[in-house]
């Protein structure tokens, strides 16, 4: 399989402290991949370092052939790299459907002075967006929430509002950090089907998760991370057999 995400000798510190050291994994095009790792692991850090708001100490970092380390969030975003952070980022008083058209603005092409004058190429533009945001909406069963304020829809359904913001960027790779948190079972079980749907229509997802089981439901395969290494990658299965894994998260006597 064509690789799409590359991470080589990856490392960060703090205060002379790695939170990442010596990170690798290899995320193929159309994989969805899984990073997990007990608290203080490193896995934060790591996303932090792929979506291009840290900056490594040292290794490299590969997106289709291209070199990130020094490029800035916004210019990975125009490289088809969209984010879906932990907490659930809105632009409060604005609609449903305004918070997903932002999505779209690393693929623009017309800046401001075409919109502050009204020129027909920006409101053509402007139209073709909304399209889009309406049609993300759909695909993650929000549609008809579009006029509702942001602010106004449930917390599962904000996570949800956050994909379709994502996804309205047109990616290639799509960038979860803790989807999961603090959602109900139903709201953990519609989040799970929405990402099984996208996996199935071949967008590359990388996600960044505490929970070991909802990332074992979704992934290709399972990258884990402790006190900042990397010490196991296969598959689900092979994971949760993993001596090394059961050890980080349950302590050395129940390995």
């Amino acid at each position: 399989m064509t690789s799409l995400l590359e991470v080589h000798d990856v490392g960060k510190a703090f205060g002379g402290v790695y939170a990442v050291r010596e990170v690798g994994l290899t995320v193929a095009e159309g994989e969805l991949r899984g990073v997990i790792g007990p608290n203080g692991a490193g896995k934060s850090t790591l996303f932090n370092l792929i979506s291009g708001h840290l900056l490594p100490d040292h290794g490299t970092l590969t997106y289709a052939g291209r070199r990130l380390e020094r490029l800035t969030p916004h210019a990975r975003a125009k490289l088809g790299i969209a984010i879906v952070f932990q907490g659930a980022r809105l632009f409060l008083g604005m609609t449903a459907l305004e918070n997903v058209m932002v999505g779209a603005h690393a693929r623009t092409r017309h800046g401001f002075l075409s919109a502050a004058l009204r020129l027909p190429a920006h409101r053509r533009e402007e139209r073709a967006i909304r399209a889009d945001a309406l049609e993300a909406l759909d695909r993650v069963g929000l549609k008809d929430w579009a006029d509702r304020a942001a602010e106004e829809l449930p917390l599962g359904q904000q996570r949800s509002l956050q994909v379709a913001r994502a996804l309205c960027a047109r990616p290639r790779l799509l960038l979860l950090d803790e989807p999961a948190s603090g959602l109900r079972a139903a709201e953990r079980e519609a989040l799970a089907q929405l990402i099984e749907s996208l996996r199935g229509e071949g967008l590359t997802t990388l996600l960044v998760e505490h929970d070991v089981a909802f990332v074992a439901r979704l992934a290709d395969r399972i990258s884990v991370l402790d006190l900042g290494a990397h010490i196991a990658e296969g598959t689900p299965a092979e994971i949760r057999q993993d001596e090394r894994v059961i050890a980080a998260y349950l302590g050395k006597e129940a390995a």
